[in-house]
């Protein structure tokens, strides 16, 4: 009431004397407009606190569940079997049974080199074979006759010697006639070439009508895809405690494409650890078997690995989006009964998944803030949504095999 009146009274002067009051009137009137605006301004942040509501958020109870302890490394698939189909006998090729692509079965034909040639070396061999069973004959007959002689010494130890020895030569011959049909025989066969797995053929090298020789052009790659190979490495730190796993039994592997969402992973054996460290990387190369019958993993791509050392029990887990980051490290906020928050600090496992280990600092039955964190005020109330939120389970999209592995 007083600053009004000093106003007024300002006001009421004068205009004769109100120049010399100029300088006191205006800074009256600039006091006047900043009290009303700092006590505007002290009316609505003393009113702020009540007028907002608590925030909404979500939430979930932390569980206990057994979950797998592993080490995540990145690998890369590889075809369980890779054969590169080359010819044994040269020649030109005549036919071709394939096409780029194509899901290939053991034994199936693909190429044909031109028989003919190798036809003919069959036919010689076998009249070669004929010609010496038709001297042995002869060679056989004359040795029986001088047989009978030799005791009444019709003939000399020379000729029966000679006779005997020419039945022997002739038995050689036949013997190499056989091995010689043997062989030509195979180089026929070797005309066909057929494929040595079950596989899927890549790309052909050499077209119908070329001329390939033996050993040294390569005709096509045929690789088996099912199963497949998942390569992988360990660092040297790690060795002891995979080594101490395998002693147990066989390590199992999950593996997935980058690209595949997380629960989608499929269950391989680790059958295969390296003799030795490489020196260059302080690494050891592990290698997982993994099904792969709808050819969803392919050579060359790469893949994400865990390798399952153990099973923790009554692991506690909380949603990955329930965790949040300060500079004192990690916190949740946990819901009391009375739907306050709590700010707690907690010690974080392995992801499982979308949900994580908490190794220190939860209890099982505790509920945590999923969504709406940004909000919430350490000891505030909050307002919980309808129905509790969470993630699935860790092992949940996993089949019945890969839960009972674990």
């Amino acid at each position: 009431m007083g600053r009004k009146q000093s106003v007024i009274s300002a006001l009421e002067i004068p205009i004769s004397e109100r120049s010399s009051h100029k300088f006191l009137f205006c800074n009256l009137l600039l006091a006047a407009a900043l009290l009303g605006a700092g006590c505007n301004r002290g009316t609505a942040q003393a009113g702020s606190p009540a007028t907002l509501p608590p925030p909404l958020v979500t939430v979930t109870t932390a569980r206990s569940q057994d979950v797998p302890r592993y080490l995540d490394e990145i690998g890369r698939n590889s075809a369980f079997e890779s054969v590169s189909i080359m010819p044994q006998v040269a020649g030109r090729i005549i036919e071709r049974h394939f096409q780029d692509g194509d899901n290939l079965t053991k034994g199936q034909l693909l190429f044909v080199i031109d028989p003919r040639p190798f036809k003919a070396q069959l036919d010689a061999a076998q009249a070669s074979l004929q010609q010496a069973n038709a001297a042995f004959d002869l060679a056989k007959i004359q040795f029986d006759r001088d047989q009978e002689l030799v005791g009444t010494r019709a003939i000399s130890k020379q000729d029966y010697d000679t006779k005997k020895n020419a039945v022997e030569v002739v038995r050689a011959q036949i013997d190499a006639a056989k091995a010689a049909i043997e062989t030509a025989q195979i180089n026929l066969d070797y005309c066909y070439i057929h494929s040595p797995i079950d596989g899927r053929a890549g790309a052909r090298l050499v077209d119908v009508g070329n001329v390939v020789q033996a050993n040294t052009t390569a005709l096509l790659s045929v690789q088996r895809l099912d199963p497949i190979y998942a390569n992988f490495t360990i660092t040297e730190r790690d060795l002891p405690d995979v080594q101490k796993q395998m002693s147990r039994g066989a390590l199992k592997a999950l593996v997935r494409l980058p690209g595949d969402p997380e629960g989608s992973e499929r269950l391989g054996k680790v059958e295969f650890l390296d003799n030795s460290v490489q020196n260059s990387t302080g690494t050891v190369n592990l290698r997982a078997t993994v099904a792969n019958p709808d050819r969803h993993f392919w050579p060359g791509q790469f893949a994400n690995v865990k390798l399952v050392l153990a099973t923790e029990k009554s692991a506690l887990l909380i949603p990955n989006q329930a965790t949040q980051l300060s500079q004192h490290g990690p916190y949740v906020y946990v819901i009391k009964p009375d739907n306050s928050a709590e700010l707690r600090p907690v010690t974080l496992g392995q992801k499982q998944g979308s949900d994580i280990v908490v190794t220190s600092g939860l209890t099982p039955g505790e509920r945590v803030v999923v969504t709406g964190q940004l909000l919430v005020r350490p000891g505030g109330p909050v307002h919980i949504q309808n129905g509790e939120s969470g993630a699935a389970p860790a092992n949940e999209g996993k089949t019945d095999g890969q839960k009972a592995s674990l």
